[in-house]
């Protein structure tokens, strides 16, 4: 007798293929049948002709201290995710050493958030044992984050790292790939991953072949200087012979709009000469961000502490403003190419009135100047304020979704309270309600495809993603006329329609947005370290 029958379905199965009417059949986790089902069952599922498709990858978020806090966390099972990536951009929760914990902290609690308990981890290996051992409302897996390996080692030092501190880097990179990660990702935007040159990156992934780990990066720039920041990581992939995964494709700024193409065609050179590189994107116009990233990267030396210290000091507050106002050649200044009024404040802690306004807004209110007003909200903050800020084109957004490399991600925010991007709430119901349904971008085939065996491939997270005997019973069953997303840029915090049932290994999880409490998720490590173990053809 079978767990779970779902009976008259419009099956979808992952692999692009056109979909076809039939059964899904579920015992102890595990698909057993697709297509005909025959066996009895203790529960069935009357699909009435819906879609039925494996559940939801979202292969970037930032959900690393969410997903541990709340064993009913909800917010992607509502829009059909099964399976979390984390890790992204080079924002971790670990490593972390304790004399650099407050340092760790200050860097990732505007985008990943913080816990009310202190961290029972301090490596990689600890942390996804963490994860192992939870009661997870989902599925998740996770990178080794290069900011979080320098701030441990090196702290917010802008220098090279000493032969001594690379060493202890690669360390930590090797044990967290040895318990499972997919890879090593990168926030070459952010500081301190700013601060790395591009040799020293090569040096630190001569760890990942060993392990066939991949390498996820957010690029250097996204605005004036896309171009060459996505040649600097093809450089990167080259001359360490890894794997390559470009986050949330983007050109950014009025002036670069249509420069995803040039970046489009450059990963399309790489791949005809024999390069593995794919990317992925999120299906708004708007980014969003912290607000310290607008900053001059001299600024943030030392940590985020030490950033408000300068913008206290006349001096170099004043140099500050001077840099922001103008455009940098060897810095992505989005200020300028962007517009305080398209930079919008979502989350505060203490200046909750201006959630949801622009900086220029705001500063009109407060009668000042709208550097002055985010520099003074920075410092009123503690540094810990999200922005989102519009400064894509939707064309170019449109012609990333469709190219047949990319991935389809939420890159949403640990936020939970606020004004957070729609996208933490939306980016799956949307992809099929604008992207296939309305604007006909997408196949429903290829829609599901970019969120299912896609990413399962790119990340090797082992049988998941497709409706095959076999393979774990993580699927999402919706309403294909009904779907859609709610969540908007007034009002984000809203689920979407047209999600009939989650089922998460095997157990439904999602029923009509009613949330089942099974907390049945898994920590899934990666398969390339597996894999390449019982190689018999290498010795690696």
């Amino acid at each position: 007798m079978l767990d779970l029958v779902i009976k008259n379905g419009r099956i979808v199965d992952g692999t692009g293929n056109p979909w076809f009417f039939g059964s899904v059949g579920v015992k102890d986790g595990i698909i057993t049948h697709v297509g005909t089902v025959d066996v009895e069952s203790k529960d069935v599922i009357d699909a009435k002709g819906q879609i039925v498709t494996p559940g939801f990858i979202d292969g970037h978020s930032h959900s690393d201290l969410l997903v541990l806090k709340d064993s009913n966390y909800d917010i992607k099972l509502q829009q059909g995710v099964t399976t979390e990536v984390v890790g992204n951009c080079g924002l971790a929760p670990a490593p972390f050493i304790k004399k650099r914990e407050k340092l760790l902290k200050e860097y990732i609690e505007p985008v990943i958030g913080d816990t009310p308990w202190s961290w029972p981890w301090e490596t990689v290996e600890e942390y996804i044992d963490v994860l192992s051992k939870a009661n997870l409302s989902e599925n998740v897996s996770t990178y080794v984050a290069h900011g979080a390996l320098r701030i441990a080692v090196m702290g917010f030092d802008n220098r090279p790292a000493t032969k001594k501190e690379m060493e202890a880097m690669k360390y930590l990179l090797e044990e967290g790939m040895k318990a499972g990660a997919i890879g090593l990702s990168i926030g070459l935007l952010y500081s301190p991953g700013r601060y790395a040159a591009k040799e020293e990156i090569v040096e630190l992934c001569s760890v990942l072949p060993k392990y066939n780990g991949l390498l996820s990066t957010h690029i250097r720039g996204e605005g004036n200087n896309l171009i060459p920041s996505v040649k600097e990581v093809i450089w990167i992939a080259e001359k360490s012979g890894v794997s390559l995964h470009v986050s949330h494709l983007k050109a950014a700024g009025k002036r670069n709009w249509g420069d995803v193409m040039k970046a489009i065609d450059l990963i399309e050179d790489a791949r005809a000469r024999g390069m593995d590189i794919t990317c992925d994107v999120y299906p708004y116009d708007a980014g969003s961000t912290t607000l310290t990233t607008l900053l001059p990267p001299w600024s943030l030396e030392g940590g985020i502490s030490d950033c408000l210290d300068r913008i206290r000091n006349a001096s170099t507050r004043e140099q500050i403003k001077k840099e922001v106002s103008e455009e940098q050649k060897d810095w992505d200044n989005l200020v300028v190419s962007t517009g305080w009024q398209n930079v919008i404040v979502s989350s505060l802690s203490i200046n909750k009135q201006f959630e949801g306004r622009s900086i220029l807004d705001i500063s009109k209110e407060l009668g000042k100047d709208s550097i002055d007003t985010a520099l003074d909200l920075l410092l009123e903050e503690s540094g810990n304020i999200g922005i989102v800020y519009y400064h894509m084109s939707s064309s170019d957004v449109e012609q990333v979704i469709k190219w047949d490399k990319s991935l389809i991600i939420s890159d949403s925010l640990g936020c939970e309270t606020g004004k957070p991007h729609p996208r933490t709430f939306g980016t799956f119901p949307r992809l099929f309600a604008k992207y296939v349904r309305g604007d006909k971008v997408l196949s429903l085939e290829e829609a599901v495809r970019k969120v299912t065996s896609f990413p399962v491939q790119r990340f090797s997270l082992g049988k998941r993603g497709l409706l095959s005997p076999g393979y774990h019973a993580d699927l999402t069953i919706f309403d294909y006329k009904k779907i859609k997303d709610l969540s908007n840029y007034q009002d984000p915090i809203q689920y979407p329609e047209g999600i009939s049932y989650v089922i998460v290994n095997g157990i439904k999880t999602i029923e009509h947005k009613r949330n089942l409490f099974s907390s049945n998720g898994q920590m899934v490590r990666s398969t390339r370290t597996r894999l390449l173990d019982s190689c018999s053809c290498c010795k690696h």
